[in-house]
């Protein structure tokens, strides 16, 4: 349906305007159109989608106060987290300043694969000693994961600068970099590099056939906000044979010079502005004018009354962004969070590693001396052969012992050295071995102490991915609000004002019956006269009219709008399961600290016992009441108590660590500043809480025990 009003008026030089009539006209017309917009209710459109379907749905909001009760996470607010100064939400040129730089690409720095300086002067002596609060800030400073993520926060601020111009948003990163290797210290995993990124928060998921998109963006797209002008100017040259008597042969020759200016407003407004001149010079003897300069000007408001219509739909995109740069932080954060974790449990595992060559080494040491007494026994007559044959067997066992703890102390330290360095290829550091100076203390924590509701109600506040979850829950409600509004007509109303302006010298050579085809005076001799004609309303061209468009049956709106309330009710159940599943972790990992810490006091007791049990066998070896046998098999005991009071300590010391990450607190405990974390320049260095310094022993070698 196209309804408008067309009027051109003859000229008369009575009813001609000034310039500036004609501007007022425009710019009344366009605050018409959009204070038509801005009176609407608030909500109008997204209303009439109900009013019109009559499918009496509740609204997302409404619906989610169904939820089960719970704590609202503590939303990052924006931290303006990035990696350098520069602010890619914003534009190359503001104001007036260089805006060529509009047009010219931007540039990234190159990557730094360097090591810190940190780093280099830890090493001494061919060593680099190494406390875990050194290991966590080296990996803020040179770990790819964290390295990766820091590019996730400057991308989403480009999609915020994507979403000011109405244009579909492309989402911004969140996922975790999990590709450190890490992990038990007696498994040499395999793998490495950086790894794969895992589904961020309201990421498409994988569907049967590969990747199953969404339907965010869902609903009309909004006006594109930044202004556009096209230019044409074109020279045309044609030369037409006769075909009859009133159409001899001519050259005419035809310069056209059009110009286009379009911009889109919020409200669901837009404005075209076009001119259009045209200077035709033709031998045709019936051409009035010679030259013929023609203009056209046209300048066109449309307005969105239904589909499209209102501040809130045509900004939708850039709400989103917004979110979507909260949920980067929020990911960045928690990428820190899980990283950090990892260094740890990689430097108890390397402590263990350590520990545990020594007790290897010990162990040879004691069967190594008990093998030489056997033998000398063996020469005097007071020891069977049977003894020797034991004892050698033992001392093979224990070489291979030592042989496999050595291998895996290697590897250990070579996966540290992963996780807090960029380049391995560093001689100095490719040789030097790292040597752990902290140990965990068994000094109880608060969080053993405290309610469980109380450290429950702490990670709902703390926890990223419940942040992630709420947030993306917000997007699903402007998705879904978006749909709704899809679902409407399209009806809009326009309104236009122009002039069409033909002016130029009357051609002598045309006439008919002695009269010239054009009258002197009547239309402007210059091409100054038809733009004067153009703008001060000798020939308006006017009119306002609506436009109504009604989809019939209107299936893929509907599909669009049911789709998109089952992604937020599937978003509302992940939210309801991740509060479920964050309460389980927190018991859990409560419950295993305590245990832990029961098991390494069972441990130490055990390693206490078979010490002294050992120590007692052997002076009654010394004194013929015992036999080699039963010495050895005290040493495997006592072997054994060791082993597991290692195993013991890394347990509890990764219990611990645990804790604070399902209750999120770690940067808090640690002291780890999340700007510096962003930049990668550690200016305060973490200050890890509840370690004693190792104890003085001998440093471990890579050199294989001799065979004998």
């Amino acid at each position: 349906m196209h309804l408008f009003r067309n009027r051109v008026l003859k000229q008369d030089e009575a009813g001609r305007r000034a310039v500036s009539h004609t501007g007022r006209q425009l710019r009344a017309l366009a605050a018409a159109m959009l204070t038509l917009s801005a009176c609407m209710p608030s909500g109008f459109a997204q209303q009439q989608a109900s009013d019109v379907l009559g499918t009496g749905e509740k609204k997302p909001e409404k619906a989610a106060s169904a939820l089960p009760s719970a704590p609202a996470p503590t939303l990052t607010q924006p931290f303006n987290l990035r990696q350098t100064e520069r602010d890619f939400s914003k534009p190359a040129a503001r104001g007036l300043g260089s805006p060529i730089n509009w047009y010219r690409p931007t540039s990234i720095g190159e990557a730094s694969f360097a090591n810190s300086v940190r780093l280099i002067n830890l090493v001494k002596d061919g060593k680099i000693y190494l406390s875990l609060s050194d290991a966590i800030a080296l990996a803020i400073e040179n770990n790819y994961d964290i390295a990766i993520a820091r590019y996730d926060l400057d991308i989403a601020d480009t999609d915020i600068l994507r979403a000011k111009t109405g244009n579909l948003i492309l989402g911004a990163p969140s996922g975790l970099v999990t590709g450190t290797l890490g992990g038990s210290p007696s498994i040499l995993a395999t793998g490495g590099g950086p790894g794969g990124t895992t589904v961020g928060s309201g990421g498409a998921g994988s569907g049967v056939s590969g990747l199953t998109l969404t339907t965010n963006g869902a609903g009309p797209l909004p006006e594109m906000i930044d202004p556009s002008v096209t230019g044409t100017v074109q020279f045309d040259r044609n030369r037409t044979q006769t075909t009859g008597p009133f159409s001899p042969a001519a050259s005419t020759n035809t310069n056209s010079y059009n110009f286009t200016y379009s911009e889109g407003f919020t409200p669901g407004a837009s404005l075209v502005l076009s001119w259009n001149n045209n200077r035709v010079v033709s031998s045709s003897p019936f051409a009035a004018y010679l030259p013929n300069y023609n203009s056209i000007f046209k300048a066109t408001v449309t307005q969105h009354l239904l589909q499209g219509a209102g501040f809130w739909v045509n900004k939708r995109f850039l709400y989103q962004a917004k979110n979507d740069r909260r949920i980067t932080d929020s990911s960045f954060r928690q990428q820190i969070l899980y990283t950090v974790n990892q260094v740890e449990q990689i430097y108890w595992g390397l402590v263990q590693a350590y520990e545990d060559e020594q007790a290897k080494k010990q162990a040879l040491e004691q069967s190594t001396k008990l093998d030489s007494d056997t033998r000398k026994q063996l020469e005097i007559g007071t020891m069977a052969p049977l003894d020797v044959v034991n004892a050698d067997s033992t001392v093979a066992t224990d070489k291979q012992a030592l042989i496999s703890s050595q291998s895996v102390l290697s590897y250990q330290q070579l996966i540290m050295k992963q996780a807090i360095a960029r380049n391995l290829n560093d001689p100095v550091l490719e040789s030097a071995p790292i040597i752990p100076t902290d140990r965990i203390s068994l000094e109880e924590i608060p969080e053993e102490r405290q309610p469980t509701e109380d450290l429950v109600q702490t990670a709902f506040k703390n926890r990223p991915e419940l942040e992630q979850a709420v947030l993306t829950l917000r997007n699903d409600e402007i998705t879904l609000k978006g749909a709704r509004n899809g679902l409407l007509p399209v009806l809009d109303v326009f309104g236009y004002y122009g002039a069409n302006i033909t002016g130029g010298p009357g051609n002598p050579k045309c006439s008919f019956f002695g009269q010239l085809c054009a009258p002197p005076g009547a239309v402007p001799d210059h091409f100054s006269g038809v733009l004067s004609d153009l703008v001060n309303s000798t020939a308006p061209d006017k009119g306002v009219g609506f436009n109504l468009t009604i989809p019939l049956r209107n299936r893929e709106a509907q599909s669009a709008q049911a789709r998109s309330l089952m992604e937020y009710r599937q978003a509302e159940l992940r939210l309801e399961q991740l509060y479920t599943q964050i309460r389980i972790q927190v018991v859990n990992a409560q419950a295993a600290i305590t245990n832990d810490r029961a098991l390494v006091q069972a441990d130490e007791a055990a390693v206490k016992f078979n010490r002294q049990s050992l120590d007692a066998e052997q002076k009654k070896l010394k004194l013929g009441a015992s036999t080699t046998a039963n010495v050895l098999l005290q040493e495997r005991n006592l072997a054994t108590a060791e082993d597991s009071l290692i195993a013991a300590h890394a347990a509890y010391a990764n219990a611990r660590a645990a804790l604070y990450q399902v209750t999120a607190t770690t940067l808090q405990h640690y002291g780890i500043n999340l700007q510096d974390a962003a930049t990668g320049v550690v200016g305060t260095d973490p200050a890890v809480p509840g370690l004693t310094p190792a104890q003085k022993s001998a440093e471990p070698v890579t050199a294989l025990p001799s065979s004998r």
